[in-house]
């Protein structure tokens, strides 16, 4: 997701990095071109100097964040932001972060892509937000194919069961 330079938009245009250039897709968020079968027609082009880097999901349906035990606990869908974002302590708290993989759930409740994140933690609140206050996402998601690192596959498997996988879920790990 991306915008144009000076066009403050808070969600952007789902687009395609080639080099030097990034090329916008005809979809509306990242889960519509995931849903669409990952084929869009192709609109502008822009130089990569030129654009903003935007939270490649936004508003995730859910975001599971997984443990070394295989467990998750689902994380704050509201905080989410993009590569250059700065994150907001609550107030009186400061903030922990840890790098993760990001899993994007794509169409069929099939891994769509990943990308790499930021998880920050508050440690001085109660509760859930203890461990997952907010989410940091990487610029570029990557198709599976082209994805060389930790492969999210049996996160998937637990985080499927027993419900319906939906387009832009994130799993974290």
């Amino acid at each position: 997701m991306f915008s144009p330079v000076g066009m403050n938009m808070e969600r952007g245009w789902p687009g395609r990095v080639d080099g030097d250039r990034v090329v916008q897709l005809a979809a509306q968020t990242l889960q519509a071109f995931f849903t669409g079968g990952g084929g869009a027609r192709e609109h502008a082009v822009y130089a990569l100097a030129e654009v903003d880097f935007r939270p490649p999901v936004l508003h995730p349906p859910s975001i599971r964040v997984f443990g070394d035990d295989g467990e998750f606990v689902f994380a704050n869908t509201a905080n989410v932001f993009g590569p250059d974002d700065v994150v907001p302590p609550p107030e009186g708290s400061a903030l922990e972060n840890t790098d993760v993989v990001v899993a994007v759930i794509g169409a069929d409740e099939a891994i769509g892509g990943y990308t790499t994140g930021t998880l920050w933690r508050a440690p001085d609140l109660r509760g859930v937000r203890t461990r997952e206050y907010a989410l940091t996402l990487g610029a570029h998601v990557v198709t599976p194919d082209e994805h060389d690192g930790p492969r999210l596959d049996a996160e998937r498997d637990v985080a499927a069961r027993g419900t319906t996988l939906r387009a832009g879920e994130l799993l974290v790990r």
